[in-house]
């Protein structure tokens, strides 16, 4: 993989966009592919019916949860090691309402799999929405649509309809919680991108929980796009898998307050908007989206790195050319 050095980060050494193989013997093989031949029929009928149909009907939220824990459940999703960060094992129950996000949250979700959106949604069925570069504003999305987005081709393209702020979804939906993948597209689980300014567009008196997701065996990370093969091979080969998940104390969006945009009768729009006229980060925001990125470096157990979103489209279009 030494021609694709240029796409390693130069302070860390770590190549983020390079897919994740793991060895397997001969009879670990056969095994998989018996898996597979039982796990892919259900796992494929079951996900069609419920995108296709039971994620439109109006269910409680329990129930649509449950719905998601049997599909977590077909390729062998079940052992999953929650623990919020700084707390001691056995000790959650002690822990304040505010420790965990509820509603009226933020999840800034760390972007590896599509796996990432199914947990997210089994544990807190939040409100999905898609970020791009250089701008605040966000876009809506399904279930279906975040968890397609991880085998999807990264873009820098904002669409020209469509677009909102965290602000005005909260506001539209205050007992939800607005799950954002802020590095804009996946990696191999190995480091932190730049984020997108979009968690700048949070009210100040939301919090912002920073959420890593690790997995065991890690080769269910989807860093190249389209690779859909490859990874339901992966996820249904395998008899089982571990997922990490440390959820931060959440951070509250101070730079409002500090830019003077919190006047009580500006909407979440005229926010926004107040906020875009800014060409550049200020100092309160800097440090607001470096913090939220080394938290969730730190929980991931990896490094931010410099790469960025634009890097990852040119590595695919490398790739694509050696694959050839």
């Amino acid at each position: 993989m030494e021609k694709y050095s240029q796409y390693r980060d130069r302070g860390s050494g770590i190549a983020p966009f390079l897919p994740v193989t793991t060895p397997a013997s001969v009879p670990a093989r056969i095994i998989g592919l018996w898996l597979l031949a039982f796990r892919l029929p259900l796992f494929v009928v079951y996900g069609a019916v419920y995108f296709l149909l039971l994620d439109y009907l109006p269910l409680p939220a329990f129930l649509r949860k449950l719905q998601l824990w049997t599909l977590l459940a077909i390729p062998g999703i079940w052992w999953v090691d929650l623990q919020l960060d700084g707390v001691k094992r056995g000790s959650l129950y002690q822990q304040p309402p505010s420790r965990f996000p509820r509603e009226r949250a933020v999840i800034a979700a760390q972007f590896t799999s599509p796996i990432d959106a199914l947990y997210l949604a089994a544990i807190f069925d939040p409100i999905f929405v898609l970020s791009y570069p250089e701008t605040r504003k966000v876009k809506q999305v399904s279930l279906f649509r975040a968890v397609a987005l991880a085998l999807a081709p990264p873009t820098i393209a904002v669409p020209r309809t469509g677009l909102t702020t965290i602000s005005a979804i909260l506001e539209q939906n205050p007992h939800r919680i607005v799950a954002v993948f802020p590095e804009m597209t996946t990696t191999n689980g190995k480091a932190i991108l730049p984020f997108s300014p979009s968690l700048l567009s949070s009210p100040a008196d939301v919090s912002i929980f920073p959420v890593s997701l690790r997995y065991t065996p890690p080769d269910i990370t989807t860093p190249i796009p389209g690779a859909w093969w490859p990874f339901l091979w992966n996820l249904l080969s395998k008899p089982t898998h571990y997922i990490r998940v440390r959820v931060a104390e959440g951070v509250t969006n101070t730079s409002v307050a500090t830019n003077g945009l919190t006047h009580p009768e500006m909407s979440a729009e005229a926010l926004a908007t107040a906020r875009e006229d800014k060409d550049h980060l200020t100092p309160e925001e800097q440090r607001i989206m470096y913090h939220i990125g080394e938290t969730l470096a730190r929980l991931a157990r990896n490094k931010l790195v410099g790469l960025t979103i634009v890097d990852k489209i040119s590595f695919i279009e490398a790739w694509s050319k050696g694959q050839k």
